[in-house]
Protein backbone atom coordinates (compact mmCIF):
# COMPACT_ATOMS: atom_id res chain seq x y z
CA UNK A 1 0.00 0.00 0.00
CA UNK A 2 1.47 3.33 -1.04
CA UNK A 3 1.96 5.90 1.70
CA UNK A 4 1.24 8.66 -0.83
CA UNK A 5 -2.29 7.33 -1.37
CA UNK A 6 -2.99 7.46 2.36
CA UNK A 7 -1.74 11.04 2.45
CA UNK A 8 -4.08 11.94 -0.43
CA UNK A 9 -6.98 10.42 1.50
CA UNK A 10 -6.00 12.27 4.67
CA UNK A 11 -5.72 15.60 2.82
CA UNK A 12 -9.10 15.10 1.14
CA UNK A 13 -10.77 14.16 4.42
CA UNK A 14 -9.26 17.10 6.29
CA UNK A 15 -10.56 19.43 3.58
CA UNK A 16 -14.05 18.00 4.14
CA UNK A 17 -13.72 18.55 7.89
CA UNK A 18 -12.54 22.11 7.29
CA UNK A 19 -15.49 22.76 4.96
CA UNK A 20 -17.95 21.69 7.67
CA UNK A 21 -16.26 24.00 10.18
CA UNK A 22 -16.46 26.90 7.71
CA UNK A 23 -20.23 26.40 7.32
CA UNK A 24 -20.63 27.39 10.98
CA UNK A 25 -18.77 30.69 10.62
CA UNK A 26 -18.63 32.03 7.06
CA UNK A 27 -22.42 32.37 6.46
CA UNK A 28 -22.63 34.72 9.46
CA UNK A 29 -20.81 37.36 7.37
CA UNK A 30 -23.55 37.26 4.70
CA UNK A 31 -26.72 36.30 6.61
CA UNK A 32 -28.14 38.30 9.49
CA UNK A 33 -28.51 36.47 12.82
CA UNK A 34 -27.07 33.28 11.39
CA UNK A 35 -26.20 30.54 13.89
CA UNK A 36 -26.17 26.77 13.87
CA UNK A 37 -28.89 26.61 16.52
CA UNK A 38 -30.88 29.77 15.81
CA UNK A 39 -31.16 29.27 12.05
CA UNK A 40 -30.62 25.53 11.97
CA UNK A 41 -32.52 24.85 8.74
CA UNK A 42 -30.39 27.41 6.92
CA UNK A 43 -27.27 25.77 8.30
CA UNK A 44 -28.49 22.35 7.16
CA UNK A 45 -28.84 23.67 3.62
CA UNK A 46 -25.45 25.44 3.67
CA UNK A 47 -23.66 22.42 5.13
CA UNK A 48 -25.25 19.97 2.67
CA UNK A 49 -24.43 22.14 -0.35
CA UNK A 50 -20.87 22.86 0.78
CA UNK A 51 -20.00 19.25 1.57
CA UNK A 52 -21.62 18.05 -1.66
CA UNK A 53 -19.74 20.56 -3.81
CA UNK A 54 -16.40 19.77 -2.18
CA UNK A 55 -16.89 16.00 -2.48
CA UNK A 56 -17.67 16.33 -6.19
CA UNK A 57 -14.66 18.58 -6.81
CA UNK A 58 -12.35 16.23 -4.89
CA UNK A 59 -13.68 13.28 -6.87
CA UNK A 60 -13.01 15.04 -10.18
CA UNK A 61 -9.47 15.95 -9.08
CA UNK A 62 -8.38 12.79 -7.25
CA UNK A 63 -10.31 10.17 -9.26
CA UNK A 64 -10.11 7.50 -6.50
CA UNK A 65 -11.47 4.70 -8.70
CA UNK A 66 -10.59 5.58 -12.30
CA UNK A 67 -12.29 3.55 -15.00
CA UNK A 68 -9.94 1.76 -17.41
CA UNK A 69 -12.30 2.50 -20.30
CA UNK A 70 -12.97 5.90 -21.80
CA UNK A 71 -16.66 6.67 -21.58
CA UNK A 72 -18.66 8.70 -24.06
CA UNK A 73 -20.33 12.00 -23.28
CA UNK A 74 -23.75 10.32 -23.40
CA UNK A 75 -22.58 7.73 -20.87
CA UNK A 76 -21.35 10.47 -18.54
CA UNK A 77 -24.68 12.28 -18.77
CA UNK A 78 -26.56 9.04 -18.09
CA UNK A 79 -24.31 8.32 -15.12
CA UNK A 80 -24.84 11.84 -13.73
CA UNK A 81 -28.63 11.55 -14.04
CA UNK A 82 -28.58 8.15 -12.33
CA UNK A 83 -26.54 9.63 -9.49
CA UNK A 84 -29.10 12.43 -9.07
CA UNK A 85 -31.94 9.90 -8.97
CA UNK A 86 -30.09 7.71 -6.46
CA UNK A 87 -29.36 10.69 -4.24
CA UNK A 88 -33.00 11.78 -4.25
CA UNK A 89 -34.13 8.22 -3.52
CA UNK A 90 -31.67 8.13 -0.63
CA UNK A 91 -33.17 11.32 0.80
CA UNK A 92 -36.67 9.81 0.60
CA UNK A 93 -35.47 6.56 2.17
CA UNK A 94 -33.70 8.29 5.05
CA UNK A 95 -36.78 10.49 5.55
CA UNK A 96 -39.01 7.41 5.81
CA UNK A 97 -36.61 5.62 8.17
CA UNK A 98 -36.34 8.66 10.45
CA UNK A 99 -40.14 8.96 10.59
CA UNK A 100 -40.42 5.26 11.43
CA UNK A 101 -37.97 5.84 14.28
CA UNK A 102 -40.24 8.49 15.77
CA UNK A 103 -39.71 11.77 13.93
CA UNK A 104 -42.83 13.95 13.45
CA UNK A 105 -44.78 12.82 10.41
CA UNK A 106 -46.57 16.03 9.38
CA UNK A 107 -45.72 19.04 11.52
CA UNK A 108 -41.94 18.97 10.86
CA UNK A 109 -41.73 17.68 7.29
CA UNK A 110 -39.20 20.30 6.17
CA UNK A 111 -36.94 19.71 9.16
CA UNK A 112 -37.04 15.94 8.69
CA UNK A 113 -36.38 16.10 4.95
CA UNK A 114 -33.44 18.49 5.32
CA UNK A 115 -31.99 16.19 7.97
CA UNK A 116 -32.41 13.30 5.50
CA UNK A 117 -30.60 15.37 2.86
CA UNK A 118 -27.74 15.97 5.30
CA UNK A 119 -27.48 12.24 6.07
CA UNK A 120 -27.53 11.43 2.36
CA UNK A 121 -24.78 13.98 1.78
CA UNK A 122 -22.59 12.36 4.43
CA UNK A 123 -23.22 8.80 3.22
CA UNK A 124 -24.82 8.28 -0.19
CA UNK A 125 -23.07 11.13 -1.99
CA UNK A 126 -19.66 9.77 -1.05
CA UNK A 127 -20.65 6.35 -2.38
CA UNK A 128 -21.86 7.91 -5.62
CA UNK A 129 -18.61 9.84 -6.03
CA UNK A 130 -16.35 6.86 -5.38
CA UNK A 131 -18.42 3.92 -6.63
CA UNK A 132 -20.92 5.52 -8.98
CA UNK A 133 -24.55 4.37 -9.36
CA UNK A 134 -23.58 0.73 -8.99
CA UNK A 135 -25.61 -1.01 -6.31
CA UNK A 136 -23.55 -4.19 -6.59
CA UNK A 137 -20.39 -2.21 -5.84
CA UNK A 138 -22.10 -0.65 -2.82
CA UNK A 139 -23.10 -4.08 -1.51
CA UNK A 140 -19.55 -5.31 -2.09
CA UNK A 141 -17.94 -2.41 -0.24
CA UNK A 142 -20.19 -2.73 2.78
CA UNK A 143 -19.76 -6.48 3.03
CA UNK A 144 -17.29 -7.87 5.55
CA UNK A 145 -14.24 -8.12 3.30
CA UNK A 146 -15.36 -6.28 0.17
CA UNK A 147 -13.06 -3.24 0.28
CA UNK A 148 -10.75 -3.02 -2.72
CA UNK A 149 -8.96 0.22 -1.85
CA UNK A 150 -8.36 2.62 1.01
CA UNK A 151 -11.15 4.77 -0.42
CA UNK A 152 -13.57 1.87 0.11
CA UNK A 153 -12.39 1.53 3.72
CA UNK A 154 -12.88 5.26 4.23
CA UNK A 155 -16.43 4.96 2.87
CA UNK A 156 -17.16 2.20 5.35
CA UNK A 157 -15.87 4.14 8.34
CA UNK A 158 -17.37 7.56 7.54
CA UNK A 159 -20.77 6.11 6.64
CA UNK A 160 -21.01 4.06 9.82
CA UNK A 161 -19.80 6.96 11.98
CA UNK A 162 -22.32 9.37 10.41
CA UNK A 163 -25.27 7.04 11.00
CA UNK A 164 -24.15 6.18 14.54
CA UNK A 165 -23.68 9.88 15.28
CA UNK A 166 -27.23 10.64 14.14
CA UNK A 167 -28.54 7.75 16.23
CA UNK A 168 -26.70 8.83 19.39
CA UNK A 169 -27.82 12.40 18.75
CA UNK A 170 -31.43 11.34 19.21
CA UNK A 171 -30.89 10.26 22.83
CA UNK A 172 -31.19 13.74 24.44
CA UNK A 173 -34.41 14.70 22.59
CA UNK A 174 -36.93 13.05 24.96
CA UNK A 175 -35.14 14.26 28.12
CA UNK A 176 -36.79 17.11 30.02
CA UNK A 177 -33.75 19.40 30.01
CA UNK A 178 -35.59 22.04 27.95
CA UNK A 179 -32.49 23.06 26.02
CA UNK A 180 -32.64 24.86 22.63
CA UNK A 181 -30.53 22.17 20.94
CA UNK A 182 -33.07 19.48 21.87
CA UNK A 183 -35.50 20.79 19.26
CA UNK A 184 -35.90 18.40 16.33
CA UNK A 185 -33.64 17.75 14.41
CA UNK A 186 -30.77 19.78 15.89
CA UNK A 187 -29.20 17.16 18.14
CA UNK A 188 -29.49 14.45 15.46
CA UNK A 189 -27.99 16.57 12.71
CA UNK A 190 -25.18 17.74 15.00
CA UNK A 191 -24.58 14.13 16.03
CA UNK A 192 -24.42 13.06 12.37
CA UNK A 193 -22.04 15.93 11.60
CA UNK A 194 -19.69 15.14 14.48
CA UNK A 195 -19.84 11.46 13.54
CA UNK A 196 -19.02 12.33 9.92
CA UNK A 197 -16.05 14.49 10.90
CA UNK A 198 -14.83 11.85 13.36
CA UNK A 199 -15.05 9.22 10.61
CA UNK A 200 -13.08 11.43 8.21
CA UNK A 201 -10.26 11.72 10.75
CA UNK A 202 -10.39 8.14 12.00
CA UNK A 203 -10.41 6.52 8.54
CA UNK A 204 -6.91 7.51 7.30
CA UNK A 205 -5.42 7.00 10.77
CA UNK A 206 -6.94 3.52 11.05
CA UNK A 207 -5.78 2.63 7.54
CA UNK A 208 -2.26 3.89 8.32
CA UNK A 209 -2.02 1.86 11.52
CA UNK A 210 -3.35 -1.28 9.83
CA UNK A 211 -1.75 -0.85 6.41
CA UNK A 212 0.40 -3.95 6.82
CA UNK A 213 -2.65 -6.09 7.54
CA UNK A 214 -4.84 -4.71 4.77
CA UNK A 215 -4.86 -6.76 1.57
CA UNK A 216 -7.16 -5.80 -1.26
CA UNK A 217 -8.62 -8.11 -3.86
CA UNK A 218 -7.93 -7.21 -7.47
CA UNK A 219 -10.85 -5.86 -9.46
Amino acid sequence: MKEAEIKRLLAANLLCVFSVILTTTVPAFFLDSFSVLGTHLTWLCVCSVSVSALNIVLYLILKPNPSPKRSSFAHKISRFLKCCVYFFMSCILFHAIVVLYGAPLIESVTETFLFAVLLSTFTTLQCLCVLGPNIQAWIRVFSKTGAMSIWDNSLQITTVCSILGAWFGAFPIPLDWDRPWQVWPISCSLGATFGYMAGLIIAPLWIHWNRKLLTYKSR
